[in-house]
């Protein structure tokens, strides 16, 4: 749980999130390819936690909500799991080659000029919304940052290729929009009164601005 760690620990992860590296003293160690950093919060428990900074929020590419297995599921994971001492076995399911290669293609998938402006447009709009003519200003308190917009687009790539598809559509970019905004986008008291979140306001964005 990310947020338990205080904020000089949290802090050391920025470097090797943002740079890929790590630097103690005067050296700097590079980090292996691929490198990621996968991290959970409980969204409920908040003793004993501390509040994530932006700085750091913003560089996590995605934020996945997760939410309780269906009865097929947590049958699945009893099985697995309902004896004491016994670590589930894995297998690998990928090199690490195959991880670089398929980077390399999604790095080549092929993205309109129009639909990389309905990304930037969507990002512009959590931050500015009023030239979009949608009615969520009053409701915003920080918008999403250019790392959204980066994101986005890479996301969006990913679940073409994920889908068999060598260029990106804007249904692309929506089915994964709220995964990589919700953590971006920071809502004002006025929002929390109506009871309004990040992904009510970035749903709102969806259905409002035109798709290309």
């Amino acid at each position: 749980e990310i947020n338990r760690a205080p904020a000089k620990v949290q802090s050391a992860l920025l470097e090797a999130m943002q740079e890929r590296q790590v630097t103690i003293g005067e050296k700097t160690y590079p980090l292996p390819e691929p490198f990621l950093v996968l991290a959970t919060q409980n969204p409920i428990e908040q003793e004993g936690t501390y509040p994530l900074p932006e700085a750091q929020v913003d560089r996590f590419m995605l934020k996945v909500k997760i939410t309780h297995p269906d009865r097929d599921e947590e049958r699945q994971i009893l099985e697995l799991m309902g004896r004491t001492n016994t670590a589930p076995e894995t297998q690998q399911v990928i090199a690490v080659d195959d991880i670089l290669k398929a980077r390399e293609v999604i790095n080549n998938i092929y993205i309109d000029d129009k639909v990389k402006d309905y990304i930037v447009d969507m990002v512009c709009c959590t931050r500015n919304p009023e030239p979009y003519g949608i009615d969520v200003a009053g409701f915003i308190q920080l918008g999403a940052s250019p790392r959204a917009t980066i994101a986005l687009t890479l996301s969006a790539k990913a679940h073409a290729f994920l889908r068999g598809r060598g260029f990106v559509t804007p249904q692309d970019v929506k089915s994964v929009a709220q995964d990589v905004l919700r953590h971006r986008v920071s809502v004002t008291f006025e929002a929390e009164a109506e009871e309004k979140s990040s992904e009510t306001i970035i749903q709102k964005i969806l259905d409002k601005l035109p798709v290309p």
